[in-house]
């Protein structure tokens, strides 16, 4: 793949709010399964983060705020010391390359199979069933029931947030977002189909959105707005997660996102082949931006000019690549350049694998041409 058209508009400066970037071109968060059993980003991490250093910012893979949240095997968290010091060579090395990175804050929810948690269930908005099959450290099993968080519950779940993100701050990372979208905890609270309350977190949207407000909230006082943002996923359904009325519950997210001047929001724009299941609703990106107006980040399937001609358009002031970054650690460098896109060969083979095959093997443009 490449692309000669024009890319001045993808090359422009900004500010995703105190975060200063040299272009728009965003590395979107990607799971790898790379950081062993402990959870902590190890040196292949590091050198992974590195070599995608010319991004204009990149948001983390999903990060674990808690053993509790996080159910993927080999993925890293942000909750003990360990994890830290990982993640502190991480941002280093990103830094020393000129490069800016925001940490991805993740709780699963009902995603998280109990063979996490010593065989206690995951957690929700309600006690409902994720579809199809979680993956574990023992292989693929069928997901279960989770339990409702109760009440009395809800300030720890926001005070384990406010945990991680001074741990990231704590690892020398530029700022955080918050994971609010693709069928994990926030989205589950979200909406209707995973979301069966009838107490303050449930029924209108308002309520629904009162946990995504709450954790916003504790974001911004470690962080400050400029250094939060957000991933949000309100086109379609994903991971058994879904609303009837998509416009009315996002409609209020965007509004939540605007009252604390987040620093940036990030919407997944499906595809018909897209991780979490194809779609056919119309994209709610529109209404977002006519709510929230600080700078709007959109993702998925994206080619460089269809990027450069949402962003001169005025549809997004940015765009995350996802896929395109498994195998072009250059990729800003490779679009300026009108260059070839390296196909990602291994995929999905290697996607959670571990090892570097498939993960920090891909070669720059560089080193292309020379060889």
């Amino acid at each position: 793949m490449s692309d000669a058209a024009s890319t001045d508009a993808l090359f422009r400066p900004i500010e995703f709010g105190a975060i200063a970037a040299p272009n728009r071109i965003v590395m979107a968060p990607l799971t790898r399964g790379r950081s062993g059993p402990a959870f902590v980003p190890n040196a292949m991490v590091t050198e992974y983060y590195r070599q995608r250093a010319g991004a204009g910012m990149i948001l983390s893979e999903a990060t674990g705020i808690s053993a509790e949240g996080l159910g993927w095997p080999d993925a890293p968290g942000v909750w003990n010391d360990a994890q830290v010091e990982g993640w502190k060579r991480v941002t280093a090395a990103v830094h020393e390359a000129g490069g800016r990175i925001v940490l991805q804050l993740w709780h699963m929810g009902r995603i998280v199979h109990p063979d996490f948690n010593g065989g206690a269930p995951g957690v929700s908005a309600s006690a409902t069933t994720a579809p199809d099959h979680a993956h574990t450290p023992t292989g693929r099993k069928p997901h279960e029931q989770a339990r409702a968080l109760r009440l009395d519950e809800m300030p720890r779940i926001v005070d384990d947030y406010g945990r991680a993100a001074q741990n990231a701050k704590a690892a020398g990372f530029d700022g955080v977002q918050l994971h609010g979208a693709n069928g994990y905890l926030i989205d589950q609270f979200l909406r209707q189909s995973t979301n069966l309350r009838d107490d303050d977190y449930g029924g209108t949207v308002q309520n629904r959105a009162r946990l995504l407000d709450e954790v916003l909230g504790r974001l911004v006082e470690v962080w400050g707005a400029g250094r939060v943002g957000v991933r949000l996923s309100p086109n379609g359904p994903t991971q058994g997660c879904d609303d009837p009325d998509p416009a009315a519950i996002f409609g209020e997210a965007a509004r939540v996102c605007q009252k604390h001047g987040l620093g940036h929001v990030e919407l997944r724009q499906p595809g018909p082949s897209g991780t979490f299941g194809a779609t056919d609703v119309p994209q709610q990106d529109a209404l977002i931006r006519s709510i929230y107006k600080g700078p709007l980040i959109l993702n998925s399937d994206y080619t460089a000019a269809r990027a450069e001609a949402d962003i001169a358009s005025g549809r997004c002031d940015a765009v995350s690549f996802g896929r395109p970054y498994i195998s072009n650690p250059d990729l800003a460098q490779r679009i300026r350049t009108g260059a070839e896109w390296s196909p990602n060969v291994n995929a999905p083979k290697s996607w959670y694998t571990p090892g570097p095959e498939g993960y920090i093997d891909y070669p720059a443009l560089a080193e292309t041409v020379t060889a």
